[in-house]
């Protein structure tokens, strides 16, 4: 069992591992990140800093999907206590006074927790200050007598009227006047100290409430709808290829299910040795017979995924097998993509689709302004055309229809626009 511990301005590495010795730390949690992780049941990720602003911020599916996984998942201080907020109820452990004012209701913003920060490179400086802090200070500065609490009052009420790009310390004084310069002064010396900083605090006791008992509401089996292998897949394979630009061994696999003529082969290829292992001794025939529960003939609600050819020239045992490989989504949970990417690689061709990759994302930039995507069940319609068939053609090359064909083909439309 390891521990994952993301932050970046709250707490520096150095004080993750002092806290925590072994942790593994990694930088704030971005959109992909914990999906991009390998994860086992058992393990633990603390979420305390993420990003908002220049890149995606950690969606609530990878969160249910981490939960769903086994893992136990810590939020605080940041980004991670407005997560545990909203994800407490599906198990997700919320720890320190943040998490607890955003579940009170006392505070509702994500501009609470957010700062303006420089990058990792120099250690995260903060160039803001963040609005749970303000609050918390000025709750402390009027408890201890350090100042009056009116004016800790007028100071939040100041700090949240601005925009949290805004709340710098030389922006609070100019709006507060002269007679609130002392307090500020002690309100940034002891934020700074670390005795003022709530997010610090909480981030510190998310550390030490790592592999503590938890009496709250436990994850079980949930599965989150939408996180599938399939995406997990995409996020742990993706990498920037070029300044700006990222590719994922998932898009390899979908340029050449789009245009390789020989993709149909390939496929059932794959999917037949996957059938293969399935059946074991049984023999593929009597194990394909026995997943569709018919033996003499193919049932006509399932007739629409072979040919006219096919269905009036091959055996019916082969018939069976081609339509158990033509609605695999549908009838098997176990993913097939792996399976194809493996054999992709050894094919010779993976650099060939990766750079067609490159070709539609290229073309894509060029395109901006100039050619307009349709929605994806008219990119799917129109790209059939180069297939010359319908769900046949869409079900040999793995696909389950209209809209997830389109989706796919949204990527290389402009590629598309250009070459035909």
């Amino acid at each position: 069992m390891r521990t994952v511990v993301y932050t970046g301005p709250t707490l520096a590495p150095a004080q993750v591992t002092e806290a925590l010795p072994g942790a593994a730390v990694r930088p704030p949690v971005a959109r992909g990140d914990l999906l991009g992780e390998r994860w086992s049941p058992g393990d633990t990720a603390v979420v305390i800093d993420g990003y908002y602003r220049e890149r995606l911020s950690v969606g609530h599916k990878e969160l249910l999907w981490l939960l769903g996984e086994g893992v136990t998942v810590i939020g605080a201080a940041s980004m991670g206590a407005l997560r545990a907020a909203e994800l407490s109820p599906y198990g997700m452990r919320g720890v320190g006074g943040v998490f607890d004012s955003y579940v009170s209701g006392e505070i509702d913003g994500d501009d609470e927790v957010a700062i303006v920060h420089g990058p990792a490179e120099v250690g995260y400086p903060a160039s803001t200050v963040a609005m749970v802090n303000i609050r918390y200070g000025c709750r402390e500065g009027a408890r201890s007598g350090r100042m009056p609490a009116e004016l800790g009052m007028r100071i939040v009420r100041t700090a949240k009227e601005r925009p949290f790009s805004h709340r710098t310390w030389p922006d609070l004084a100019q709006a507060l006047g002269a007679d609130a310069l002392p307090a500020l002064r002690t309100l940034e010396r002891m934020i700074a100290s670390g005795e003022w900083d709530r997010k610090r605090l909480d981030a510190l006791a998310a550390l030490r409430a790592v592999g503590e008992p938890w009496p709250g509401t436990a994850a079980g089996g949930f599965r989150s709808m939408g996180t599938g292998p399939a995406e997990v897949l995409r996020w742990r394979s993706r990498r920037e290829y070029a300044p700006g630009r990222w590719m994922s061994d998932l898009d390899v696999l979908d340029a050449a299910r789009l245009f390789w003529d020989g993709y149909p082969e390939f496929h059932e290829r794959v999917l037949t040795g996957l059938l293969a292992e399935f059946a074991g001794e049984r023999g593929l025939a009597a194990y394909v017979e026995a997943r569709l529960g018919v033996e003499r003939a193919v049932p006509s609600a399932l007739t629409g995924r072979l040919t006219a050819a096919e269905q009036g020239e091959l055996p019916v045992a082969e018939q069976f097998k081609l339509v158990m490989l033509r609605v695999w989504p549908l009838w098997q949970s176990f993913d097939w993509r792996p399976a194809a990417l493996a054999a992709l690689r050894e094919s010779g061709r993976w650099e060939e689709w990766s750079d067609l990759v490159a070709q539609a994302d290229e073309a894509a930039e060029q395109a901006i302004g100039r050619v307009v995507v349709p929605p994806p069940a008219y990119c799917g319609k129109l790209f059939l055309r180069h297939w010359g068939g319908g769900s046949v053609e869409m079900a040999r090359r793995g696909f389950t229809g209209l809209a997830d064909l389109g989706q796919t083909v949204r990527k290389y439309f402009a590629l598309d626009v250009r070459r035909r």
